[in-house]
């Protein structure tokens, strides 16, 4: 059933203060967690290969050792869903308002539906992070698991037992990140923690770990730790208001990873119905959220 009169019927007298139940909203979050790319095609498939493995000693006037286990490993999958949304309004709706600066019938809020939707549908996938989605593929674990394969071993990118956001929790995982993190043939790579991501209910916590120069929760005139550990956490902290576990905690990496892929652009339009006079206003665009390399993020999922 369209919008009609009885819809707004306050807005079709005079005397009327004002029209409201428009918000403000929160600035975007997916952008500062997710790379964006541009996509062409309905499915994107990125192949992870495993190069050469460590040069081998090589005694005088032996033979010398080849590598030849080089070749594609695992390919992540990233389709794309279509997103979508619309109205009808009456005619007489719309000749009958008196309040049209104010309220405008032809956008109830469209652009901001669709904003927020996308919060949600990134956020996703650090929510369900631990749960492996065979349409993903990749190498058989979840985005973060204790035992994402390599040649001759596993690495994790998840605390042994998921510890509660600390000064501890988190210089440790700072510091597997740098010492445990490595390619498919074994070798270490350059793997730093950039930035924490935290729920709401976190933020006092990642304050008082991040904004001090002294180590935190203590009398001590030691150095923040943190601060410098690896690098420490050059780009700070980030509050994602879209996370549903009150606990989680997640490390992004210097590493490419987690994926934003842009099919169609936000698009809206507008036409007047022939038979009824109603207008029809819809929004669509088309994306998809997903990672192929797990080395992108650490997390820890504490109860």
């Amino acid at each position: 059933m369209a919008v009609n009169l009885a819809s707004i019927k306050d807005l079709l007298l005079p005397g009327l203060r004002g029209v409201t139940g428009k918000y403000e909203q929160i600035p975007s979050q997916y952008d500062k967690i997710f790379t964006k790319h541009e996509s062409k095609m309905a499915l994107e498939r990125t192949a992870e290969m495993r190069f050469l493995g460590l040069a081998q000693l090589k005694t005088e006037g032996g033979q010398t050792a080849f590598d030849n286990n080089a070749g594609e490993r695992y390919v992540y999958n990233q389709e794309h869903t279509e997103i979508a949304l619309g109205y009808a309004i009456t005619r007489k709706a719309i000749d009958d308002n008196l309040y049209k600066t104010q309220f405008m019938p032809s956008n109830l809020g469209l652009m901001e539906s669709f904003l927020q939707t996308k919060e949600i549908y990134g956020a996703n996938v650090l929510n369900t992070a631990t749960t492996y989605n065979a349409a993903v593929g990749g190498d058989g674990k979840a985005l973060i698991a204790t035992d994402h394969p390599i040649d001759g071993g596993t690495i994790s990118n998840q605390s042994s037992t998921n510890a509660d956001l600390n000064e501890a929790s988190l210089l440790n995982a700072m510091i597997a990140v740098r010492y445990n993190f490595r390619d498919q043939a074994g070798l270490k790579v350059f793997a730093r923690a950039r930035k924490l991501i935290v729920p709401a209910q976190l933020e006092p916590v990642a304050i008082r770990l991040t904004k001090t120069e002294l180590r935190p929760g203590t009398a001590d005139n030691d150095v923040n730790a943190i601060m410098m550990t690896a690098g420490g956490l050059p780009e700070g902290y980030l509050v994602n208001d879209y996370l549903t576990s009150s606990t989680a905690w997640f490390l992004l990496t210097n590493i490419d990873g987690l994926s934003y892929m842009e099919r169609v652009k936000y698009e809206s339009d507008m036409q007047v119905d022939f038979v009824t006079d109603n207008l029809l206003v819809k929004g669509y665009e088309r994306y998809s959220f997903g990672y192929y390399n797990w080395r992108s993020i650490w997390g820890s999922f504490p109860t």
